[in-house]
């Protein structure tokens, strides 16, 4: 007598939702890892970063190296939630990125080309979080996994 094991019948919609968030979860990650890479910079008061004199934003340049630093280490977090499907850390992190979008649009004038990259990526990984859909089953445990 030979047992066979039956796997749930995955869809078409799930894999994607689990390509996508497996996608927005390592471009949060990276966009984590280089804020911090950032923050330190700016904390560190290198000289990577352009000075622009009377930009309305203008904040010292080892304050915005902690809000990077925090942003980016709470991204790198938030990623890791991600990568276990966890619904809490989809919220967090189109919470996350959209913090991360308005603090680089903010810094635009110190390094113009990163906070560019930043955004771009940012918005992807927004993008691609809210994309999947409630009803994709990709955060149902139960063994019900049938098209609707």
């Amino acid at each position: 007598m030979t047992a066979t094991h039956t796997r749930p019948a995955h869809t078409a919609r799930q894999d994607w939702a689990t390509g996508l968030t497996a996608f927005a979860a390592v471009m949060l990650f990276l966009v984590g890892l280089l804020d911090v890479f950032r923050g330190i910079m700016g904390i560190a008061e290198d000289d990577v970063f352009v000075t622009t004199p009377n930009y309305v934003f203008a904040f010292d340049l080892t304050g915005w190296g902690w809000v990077h630093l925090a942003l980016g280490a709470l991204a790198m977090a938030v990623a890791v939630g991600l990568l276990k499907t966890a619904l809490w850390a989809r919220v967090l992190g189109v919470a996350i990125a959209g913090l991360v979008i308005i603090a680089n649009f903010l810094s635009l004038p110190y390094s113009p080309v990163w906070s560019v990259v930043m955004i771009t990526i940012s918005g992807f990984v927004i993008w691609a979080l809210c994309v999947v859909q409630r009803g994709s089953n990709l955060y149902d445990t139960s063994g019900d996994r049938g098209t609707r």
